[in-house]
């Protein structure tokens, strides 16, 4: 059992190291454009100069071949390179289904699985040359694209449902709705509870309501700061590239970017996705409490000029991503350098000469 969920952990790793490249260049991107242009009261983002919006542009794109790549790299790391076709389009999928990264993870492995178990059919021996190319993976992307669909639907009602219940609860207990939506901001980073967070409180800012914004503002800067934040203070709990990543995870959080925080996310969940949640509804709730509020569908210190409540802001952003960093680092252990190191080593040798 301990080798199996091993195995996982390091399939996760293998999709997240190829990920990260991609989060850093779209994050940056993004960020450099919205913060040399600012955001506005009303429009959040406002991006027009013509160099800026093709850098937006470029950095969208990028984004949009994060799900991909962690799926497609998944499946790589459990099937090899007929996995990597399914795993790219079962990640496309999860994003076209409103599935987000955590659908795309589920893609990487059905893909991963799928192509691994139909490599291990016996076929006449003059399929044998077609298998890798063409019938393993042919067969695994029907079947992940099966499943993808499959769970579109209810991944909709839920959001529909989730809609509703922000809805009913309204501005009658701010502080519960503000820690509710706090950890859904924080909980799948751009992914379908995410969404529904983040337009609920976009949509109060057209009916003239601003409190909800202000707490949700601080929740969507939380992940990737206290990520960032994580892995300066306690460097030897993550390898090399996530301490990297961890950099560019400060910046993207600066300027509202909460997807800064899904590699550490994707390869580590069960800790990781808890203490952002938990940091994310504490720097809500403060919020709420000192009646912050955002006048731009935005969040991060990049809104600042267009916050009421700036001090509470900045306390509520501090106080949710020292929680989440701390709490992050104590449910961690050290990084074993040692596997690292050969695990690195075994795949470079199998990318140079397969």
């Amino acid at each position: 059992m301990k080798k199996h969920l091993g195995n996982i952990r390091e399939y996760l790793m293998t999709g997240v190291s190829y990920m990260i490249p991609v989060v850093v260049i779209g994050g940056v991107l993004i960020a450099f454009s919205i913060a040399l242009s600012g955001v506005e009261a009303g429009t959040g983002a406002n991006v027009t100069n013509p160099i800026l919006l093709k850098m937006l542009d470029t950095g969208v794109a990028a984004f949009g071949l994060m799900v991909p790549v962690l799926a497609g790299f998944i499946a790589f790391g459990i099937a090899d390179r007929p996995g990597l076709a399914p795993g790219l389009v079962g990640g496309s999928l999860a994003g076209a289904v409103g599935a987000g990264f955590l659908g795309g993870i589920v893609a990487g492995f059905v893909a991963g699985y799928s192509a691994k178990w139909i490599k291990s059919w016996s076929v006449p021996k003059s399929l044998k040359a077609i298998m890798p190319i063409f019938v393993i993976p042919l067969l695994s992307t029907g079947i992940v694209a099966v499943v993808m669909y499959l769970i579109g639907a209810p991944i909709s009602g839920l959001m529909e449902s989730m809609t509703n219940t922000l809805t009913n609860i309204g501005s009658g207990n701010a502080v519960l709705l503000a820690v509710i939506m706090g950890a859904m901001i924080a909980f799948d980073m751009g992914g379908p509870v995410n969404k529904v967070a983040f337009l609920f409180a976009a949509a109060m800012i057209t009916e003239g309501v601003y409190t909800v914004m202000g707490p949700v503002a601080v929740a969507i800067c939380v992940p990737p700061l206290s990520m960032g934040l994580a892995t300066l203070l306690k460097p030897k709990k993550y390898t090399e590239t996530e301490q990297e990543a961890g950099k560019g995870a400060l910046f993207m959080g600066l300027i509202g970017i909460t997807e800064g925080a899904i590699p550490f996310a994707a390869a580590d969940p069960l800790k990781v996705i808890p203490s952002i949640m938990t940091g994310s509804a504490v720097g809500a709730a403060i919020a709420a409490l000192g009646g912050v509020g955002d006048y731009a569908p935005h969040g991060g210190l990049i809104v600042l000029p267009v916050i009421d409540g700036k001090l509470m802001f900045v306390i509520a952003i501090l106080v949710g991503v020292a929680v989440s960093a701390l709490m992050v680092n104590a449910l961690k252990k050290d990084v074993d350098v040692t596997k690292v190191v050969e695990k690195t080593n075994t795949a470079d040798v199998e990318l140079d000469f397969e």
